[in-house]
């Protein structure tokens, strides 16, 4: 994936809620999207675990491109705390087809020796190293390949 696009993908996760929380009512009954409604653990200050994912992934750019930005903290927190669930689906009949973690691109815009998740570990798992789809208006599910792990994605409007 293009850098290019990531970077929209990581604007528009920035930008969205706020133009959609400023349209008028008539915009938003046209779109059917609510504007994002934090939970109150967004207010609670990032966890070691969580710096530890977003300094992962941004290495030395963590401070210019994330805590210097508060809307930005926000937003990571409430994506990692709220929207991102890993779920285990051992009942054959009730496993969905989806799209494999294997095929998702690394987001390694700012570390280029980011690596993959091996062997997958649900408590460890940085969702943020991966170039998911974090800003569709429904939940999104990924397979973790070889196992009955599911990534799912929580819609930011819900």
């Amino acid at each position: 994936m293009s850098t290019f696009i990531i970077k929209f993908i990581f604007i528009f996760l920035l930008i969205v809620p706020l133009a959609i929380s400023g349209q008028n009512g008539q915009s938003e009954k046209h779109l059917n999207l609510k504007g994002v409604v934090y939970k109150a653990n967004v207010d609670a200050p990032l966890t070691s675990s969580e710096m530890a994912k977003i300094k992962e992934v941004y290495q030395e750019s963590t401070q210019k491109q994330i805590l210097d930005h508060p809307i930005r903290v926000k937003h990571l927190k409430h994506l990692l705390r709220n929207r991102i669930r890993i779920i285990k689906i051992d009942i054959k009949a009730k496993q969905k087809p989806c799209q494999l973690l294997s095929e998702i691109e690394l987001f390694n815009d700012y570390n280029k020796d980011l690596k993959r998740d091996q062997p997958f570990n649900k408590k460890d798992f940085n969702p943020l190293k991966y170039s998911f789809m974090f800003f569709e208006p429904i939940p999104i599910m990924y397979r973790v390949d070889g196992s009955n792990y599911y990534i799912q994605i929580q819609s930011q409007f819900q």
